[in-house]
């Protein structure tokens, strides 16, 4: 495993335009570094991928190849996987191709396990269960629906989840009064991966992920002065299973949570918080 990499995840005091500056120059944060396979902590604010003009990890990860490997021009970087901009937690880059079609293909059997850990607005009834629906894209659109079984652009979304607990939000006086303050804590494994498909089922069961204003939800979750495109919502890829791709292992990789997390109030001890440099 290769050496960690930190850098500030809370915001600093200043505009939407500062914090996504502070994107550009850090380096990644690596969970793991084995060989063309490489894990790495994804802050929430921050795309997978983007145009060159802005800010993503993708191009993070190609600078810190150019500076370690002393190449000039464009370095190859398989991206098998993505998450969302507001979501934070493990994801998984390789170095050249054949390692990417590898991890590729184990994505496509349904062979990577993928857990994440949601705090939800509202109590989730029954504490466990499976989640299926059939999803589709809205045209034109950044986002997804859920639509009949029938409709010949829909596609199955399965996920499970189980209750880990309750969340309920520092500073308030009375949390329970209000969904926007308390709701469920939950562990959830991805059968299938649909775009945005954790944060439509969750909401069209009116449990939005908190802060996720994109789909409906009340609660507020982060630095209040952030722009609405950088703001986290409280869902984060906790852990990643899978087979490395050379040499068959298997591998698991958890993602500490981010410190935004502290504010819905988990029990500690049940816990772990990404360090910071502040």
């Amino acid at each position: 495993m290769g050496e960690r990499i930190f850098f500030p995840l809370e915001p600093p005091p200043c505009s939407s335009h500062c914090i996504e500056r502070r994107f550009v120059t850090q380096s990644p944060i690596f969970l793991l570094d084995d060989g063309p396979l490489f894990a790495v902590w994804k802050p929430a604010g921050l795309a997978t991928q983007a145009p060159a003009e802005f800010p993503s990890l993708e191009a993070q990860m190609k600078a810190w190849l150019r500076l370690r490997e002393q190449k000039i021009g464009n370095v190859y970087l398989g991206v098998p996987q993505r998450l969302d901009r507001p979501v934070s937690g493990v994801i998984l880059f390789t170095r050249h191709v054949r390692a990417a079609r590898k991890v590729s293909d184990q994505f496509e059997r349904r062979q990577v396990r993928k857990t994440y850990w949601a705090c939800v607005e509202g109590i989730v009834d029954p504490p466990a269960g499976t989640w299926q629906d059939h999803l589709k894209k809205i045209y034109g659109k950044p986002r997804a629906e859920v639509v009949p079984p029938d409709d010949p652009a829909g596609r199955e979304a399965v996920l499970h989840y189980r209750t880990l607990g309750l969340w309920r939000r520092k500073g308030v006086a009375e949390p329970l009064a209000d969904r926007a303050h308390h709701g469920s804590w939950l562990e959830i494994n991805l059968e299938t991966g649909r775009t945005h498909q954790i944060r439509l089922q969750a909401s069209s069961r009116g449990h939005p992920i908190v802060g996720d204003a994109f789909y409906d939800a009340r609660s507020t979750f982060g630095a209040a002065d952030v722009e609405e495109r950088l703001r986290p919502i409280a869902l984060h890829a906790r852990r990643i299973e899978l087979k490395h791709p050379m040499t068959g292992a298997p591998l698991a990789v958890t993602a500490p949570l981010p410190q935004t997390w502290q504010e819905l109030g988990l029990p500690p001890t049940a816990v772990d918080y990404l360090e910071t440099d502040s």
